[in-house]
């Protein structure tokens, strides 16, 4: 078994950021909606989850088109890395 020192929360890694963002594309269309993005934000434990996803996904929306592709999903991964979501 492995243990770490320190008990607690551990910070969530870009990767795993982007693998649990690609889970909520329940439809897999390749491209999250606001409420896949308010269901994994809340996943993540954010407080006001609807208005992390509105603001995520104005941030990473770069076409305009209301969803968050595959393409813009670095930039999602970017804007919630900021906010310190943990594991455990």
């Amino acid at each position: 078994t492995c243990r770490r020192k320190t008990p607690g929360p551990v910070p969530i890694t870009e990767a795993q950021l982007k693998a649990a963002f690609k889970s909520f594309d329940v439809n897999k269309d390749g491209r999250l909606s606001i409420e896949e993005l308010r269901k994994a934000f809340a996943s993540l434990g954010a407080y006001i989850p609807g208005w992390r996803a509105r603001r995520g996904l104005s941030v990473a929306d770069g076409n305009g088109d209301g969803y968050v592709s595959d393409d813009e999903l670095d930039d999602l991964v970017k804007y919630a890395m900021k906010y310190g979501y943990t594991i455990g």
